[in-house]
């Protein structure tokens, strides 16, 4: 049975600042300057920022 704990990175919808550094290989501060341009999606629930994974994986296609 999968449970919220045993989701992979691979899985998730969204990914948390530093699993999408590691994902695109961006830097912190590209990341979140994507984010404040509007070009990267993301959410923010109580204080966590994600980001949305399509979003990053678009950019990231979009960009080849």
């Amino acid at each position: 049975m999968r449970t919220i704990s045993n989701i992979r990175p691979n899985d998730r919808l969204a990914l948390r600042i530093n699993d999408a550094v590691a994902m695109s290989g961006l830097g912190r501060s590209t990341i979140y300057k994507l984010i404040d341009s509007e070009k990267l999606r993301s959410v923010k629930i109580g204080k966590r920022r994600l980001v949305i994974r399509e979003s990053l994986e678009s950019l990231l296609l979009e960009a080849r």
